[in-house]
């Protein structure tokens, strides 16, 4: 690509001190619907990140529980690092943000960079050569209108997708749940937090946007780049059959497994 990660990183990130409370970061994650949160020390320095799918999790009841105890590791990057290491870094265990910093010696926090970030970077024409149903995947959870959103939330977090198909009882396609459905309505306090029994048809995404599995990567590429969406339900023959995200098709370029 040629291009360096300073060049489509996010500035002025959202990050929480090692000392805040899960519960700060949590409210953090879902305001801003990030993926991840850098931790930093009382110098200002990067320590490690928090992850949504673990703040997520957590009962608002835990209000006395500090980030630190769920700091993971990532590595940083600088903005000088080429978007394909990035790219590859990101991959390689699935890392929601890569934290971004001046050098390895200094750890301040000048911005982050996501999977979204790398994505909105990739020339579709580039992809023209190959088909969705190389890249998609077929190991899929769906979900039924009359689901509860309960369920779907803990299943989403265990399984860490943020987005799921509804599919009526003959396995046709419907539309898309997402976590940010779930969010920007107030559902996510559900679970643990309250009985709540919403309904996924009162959530779910309509129309369902959707390809053919010999369709080209190039055009869920652009589908996905003109919608704003991050997944697309790939229907052969009237049937579900796959699902292609965002970050299938950065694997596809850079050649890194999940």
């Amino acid at each position: 690509m040629g291009s360096l990660v300073g060049e489509i990183m996010s500035k002025d990130p959202v990050s929480v001190g090692e000392g805040d409370f899960v519960t700060r970061a949590r409210q953090l994650i879902r305001d801003n619907q990030l993926r991840g949160l850098p931790i930093l020390n009382s110098q200002g320095h990067v320590v490690g990140i928090v992850t949504d799918r673990d703040m997520l999790k957590i009962s608002s009841t835990r209000s006395n529980v500090t980030v630190s105890g769920f700091s993971v590791e990532a590595p940083l990057v600088t903005p000088e690092t080429d978007i394909v290491e990035a790219a590859k870094l990101l991959l390689s265990a699935n890392y929601a943000i890569l934290p971004v910093v001046p050098s390895s010696e200094d750890r301040r926090l000048v911005g982050v960079v996501s999977p979204l970030d790398i994505f909105k970077k990739i020339e579709p024409e580039k992809l023209a050569d190959r088909k969705v149903e190389d890249v998609m995947n077929v190991q899929i959870k769906t979900c039924s209108p009359q689901d509860s959103v309960t369920r779907v939330w803990d299943g989403m977090l265990d399984s860490d997708f943020t987005g799921m198909p509804v599919v009526d009882e003959k396995g046709k396609p419907l539309g898309m749940i997402t976590r940010f459905d779930i969010l920007k309505t107030g559902g996510a306090r559900i679970g643990k937090d309250t009985k709540d029994v919403m309904k996924v048809e009162k959530l779910m995404s309509t129309p369902l946007y959707a390809i053919g599995p010999e369709a080209s990567l190039r055009n869920a590429a652009k589908t996905m780049h003109d919608r704003d969406i991050g997944r697309i339900s790939v229907v052969g023959d009237g049937k579900l059959v796959g699902i292609i995200d965002r970050y299938d098709i950065i694997k596809s370029i850079f050649g890194e497994g999940r």
